[in-house]
């Protein structure tokens, strides 16, 4: 009761505009995700865990602010305006959070927002999801360089640690169902393994080639309904053609190696898949694998272009990197669980904006594809650090005033069919660059030199 009392009396001061700028998070969900995670606010301070929640999803929206000027512009800040709060009680309140609670808050919304958004954005019955993953720097600290490590090469270790995230995206809509956090060190399959479990039923996974593995492929099939899966062979991917379809398509048989059936004994000698050849132009021919297998109910035609779609989610990453860390992939957090604290609080605040997108999106009667991240991310912005001096009441005029303006100018033309040859487009500079000292991370590799 102590709780649930002080969570009342902190929730009469929370910003009008952050509830109704965010007003798909709902404050239950906020609350739940303090107390499953033990880290309610049961004393009276002046940044409760409530208040931080939203701090650091302005830390997220708010790339180029310090945490000061942030509390500072959102009013944060409970008790008189006119006092400042220290530095040091900002790093505190964001130790007593946690990484927890955001990342409760992520994955509770990315289940509901994620799977209505499938639903709404289907192909020929099936929900669209792809599964990637990507790597980001950290701030370098001996910390994190323990905890998530980096990349070793010929010239040295990485100039930063780099963490290894490998996310689940309905394609269509560019929202996250999903995400694992994990040390670079970390192969993409094994997060990869997890996410399954959040994939809907009658649905249709699209993933790289460097996910082929019947492991995951099976595995994401043999649970729920109707799940499932299309990639990309490999150049050495071998199989038996059972039953010719066409001139470039078959049903053929893989055999599974030795190897996974012994970390994976539930896995069969073989497993059956449709193959299907194809050729872009200016390209290498290709084939893609896929467990749908009636050629009938599923054109190739069609299977072709839209693994092309498993592009959306480069898209996406390209949309949290360069638009929201502004082309700064450091993450600004010295400590590991500070580090997956404010990426969680991206990530959500990524889905946030996106979920406006949508339904511009929906209210204009074109994919969402159509909006442009860029403007919706800058009137996202805008909207909450002028929402806060307003009254509630004028909020709900200026929501409408962004989304009609949204409609007006984020509609983005109808996208073009274009390939490109992939090629490098900047040459990795010839000076030596500054890395961390050989004893700060092997002090016994150091004596021995």
């Amino acid at each position: 009761m102590v709780i649930e009392r002080a969570l009342a009396e902190v929730r009469a001061f929370t910003p009008p505009a952050f509830d109704q700028v965010c007003r798909q998070l709902p404050v239950q969900w906020i609350d739940q995700a303090l107390q499953a995670t033990g880290t309610a606010s049961i004393r009276r301070r002046r940044l409760p865990a409530e208040q931080v929640i939203w701090l650091v999803l302005g830390i997220a929206l708010y790339r180029n602010e310090s945490i000061d000027t942030v509390v500072a512009k959102l009013d944060l800040a409970l008790g008189p305006p006119e006092r400042s709060v220290a530095h040091s009680a900002l790093v505190q309140a964001r130790a007593r959070l946690g990484a927890e609670p955001m990342q409760w808050l992520f994955e509770r919304s990315a289940e509901v927002w994620s799977r209505a958004s499938a639903e709404a954005h289907r192909w020929r019955g099936l929900s669209l999801y792809g599964i990637d993953g990507t790597t980001l720097r950290v701030a370098d600290s001996p910390d994190n360089r323990a905890r998530f490590g980096g990349a070793h090469g010929a010239r040295g270790p990485s100039a930063y640690p780099l963490l290894r995230l490998v996310t689940l995206m309905v394609l269509r809509s560019h929202l996250l169902a999903g995400a694992s956090i994990g040390p670079y060190t970390e192969a993409e399959l094994h997060p990869a393994h997890a996410l399954q479990s959040l994939i809907a039923d009658h649905s249709l996974t699209i993933v790289d080639r460097n996910f082929l593995s019947a492991a995951l492929l099976c595995g994401l099939q043999a649970e729920g309904t109707e799940r499932h899966w299309l990639v990309r062979a490999k150049s050495t991917t071998r199989w038996q053609v059972i039953t010719p379809l066409s001139a470039h398509e078959a049903l053929v048989e893989m055999r599974v190696s030795s190897s996974a059936r012994r970390a994976h004994p539930w896995l069969g000698k073989r497993w059956r898949v449709r193959a299907i050849g194809y050729q872009r132009p200016g390209g290498k021919p290709q084939v893609l694998l896929t467990s749908l297998l009636d050629a009938e109910r599923f054109p190739a035609q069609e299977l072709v272009a839209l693994y092309h779609e498993r592009w959306d989610l480069e898209l996406g990453y390209d949309e949290i990197k360069t638009q929201m860390l502004e082309r700064e992939e450091t993450l600004r957090s010295r400590t590991p669980d500070g580090v997956r604290q404010e990426l969680w609080g991206v990530l959500l605040a990524y889905n946030l904006v996106r979920l406006e997108m949508e339904r511009v999106a929906a209210l204009a009667g074109v994919p969402p594809s159509r909006v442009s991240f860029v403007l919706s991310l800058t009137l996202f912005r805008q909207l909450w650090m002028w929402g806060v001096p307003l009254s509630p009441g004028t909020l709900p005029r200026m929501l409408a005033a962004l989304r009609e303006r949204l409609l007006r100018l984020s509609i983005l033309p109808p996208r073009r069919v274009r390939t490109y040859p992939r090629a490098v487009k900047i040459k990795m500079s010839n000076y030596p660059r500054k890395r961390p000292e050989v004893a700060a991370l092997n002090p016994e590799v150091a004596a021995l030199n």
